[in-house]
């Protein structure tokens, strides 16, 4: 206000008042929610014999729609394109929000064909809206209601589908995001890596670790790479199903495939290597020390310490580690049953592995088929 002051007192004094002056109190005006002031503003920088730039018109159609006068901020909008300033999206996107919030899609789309007349690249510009809009969590099944009568008229990309799958995703929505990752696939778009890096995490989510696996497997047919998100969350399911061999792969996968892997698969390869010692205290240093990074064990870190007590240690210095984490109130009574279970099953495995390894390394398995043993019919 002490700057408005200044201003009049400029204006009565009838010194040459820069545009620069008219943009920063119009700025502010707006901000305040004193939109009317700011438009009265714009009109005495027209009468002054000024032309306002598009910084000014910008903040007058945000304050505009931000009073709901979605009429009256078009209208400003037009006078942009009058003024042949060449607007550019963030004028248009508090437009295009809330004729989608009042659900005026005809408006909507009348102004996504002014857009293309006026050189916009309307589908990149979508994608920007999306992006906007879910930005606000309670927005958007609105984004979602908008984009259904969007495609209808043929305003449709991979982009946006991801923007809302990985919203819904964020709200917890995972069934609603399998319906839109099965209405991509089955429509023209070619799904992207990141299309298939949600659906991973959603079909983890809802515990369909094989569909999962098949998007994995999807992005690694097309040379590309998993989001991070989407490798913590597949091998967690996978650890939870026991698929341990499968999850320390991809672990490995992961860190050789992105710049700055995270932190729990670093400390993962770092438990199984403490394994060589064969004794729980070196793996119980790492463990420490990941804690005090601020690094909880997890499902992964709980099977590195199955597969690399299987491999390179024994069931009883597996248990020292697990005994440990659980008189430190790390881990629950029940969760070390079930990764007692776990260790038990695992270490059974890699014992049947080893003997089948054997009797082909010595040439006895085809003799023991031969003999019609069924052992080794797995």
């Amino acid at each position: 206000e002490k700057g408005y002051e200044l201003f009049r007192e400029m204006k009565e004094k009838r010194c040459l008042i820069d545009r620069a002056i008219y943009g920063s109190l119009v700025e502010a005006f707006v901000a305040d929610g004193k939109v009317g002031f700011a438009c009265g503003l714009l009109k005495d920088l027209v009468d002054s014999g000024y032309r306002a730039d598009l910084g000014i018109y910008n903040s007058i159609i945000e304050g505009l729609c931000g009073v709901k006068r979605v009429d009256k901020a078009y209208k400003v909008f037009q006078v942009t394109v009058q003024e042949g300033l060449e607007p550019e999206f963030v004028i248009v996107n508090p437009i295009l929000v809330l004729y989608a919030e009042m659900r005026r899609m005809d408006e909507f789309c009348k102004l996504l064909t002014q857009m293309e007349k006026l050189g916009f690249c309307v589908i990149d510009d979508l994608s920007k809206f999306f992006a906007f809009v879910v930005g606000k969590e309670e927005r958007t099944m609105m984004a979602v209601e908008v984009f259904e009568e969007l495609k209808k008229r043929g305003y449709c990309s991979v982009s946006i589908y991801n923007i809302l799958m990985g919203a819904l995703h964020k709200n917890g929505e995972f069934k609603k995001v399998i319906s839109l990752f099965n209405e991509v696939k089955e429509s023209d778009f070619e799904p992207d890596s990141l299309t298939y890096s949600i659906a991973i995490e959603c079909f983890v989510e809802i515990c369909d670790i094989e569909k999962a696996c098949l998007c994995n497997n999807k992005i690694m047919e097309m040379s590309l790479v998993p989001s991070v998100a989407a490798y913590c969350a597949l091998a967690k399911g996978l650890c939870k199903t026991g698929d341990i061999d499968a999850a320390m792969m991809l672990v490995r996968d992961c860190l050789a495939n992105v710049t700055s892997g995270p932190m729990e698969f670093k400390y993962t390869l770092s438990v199984v290597h403490a394994c060589k010692s064969g004794g729980a205290e070196k793996v119980i240093e790492v463990l420490n020390e990941m804690m005090q990074q601020g690094c909880p064990p997890d499902e992964v870190i709980y099977s590195a310490i199955i597969s690399g007590m299987c491999k390179y240690g024994t069931i009883e210095e597996a248990r020292k580690v697990f005994s440990n984490l659980r008189d430190r109130k790390l881990l629950t009574e029940a969760n070390m049953i079930v990764y007692d279970e776990m260790l038990i099953e695992h270490m059974k495995k890699k014992t049947a592995d080893l003997v089948v390894s054997g009797l082909k390394f010595f040439g006895l398995e085809s003799k023991l088929k031969a003999k019609g043993s069924t052992l080794l019919s797995s």
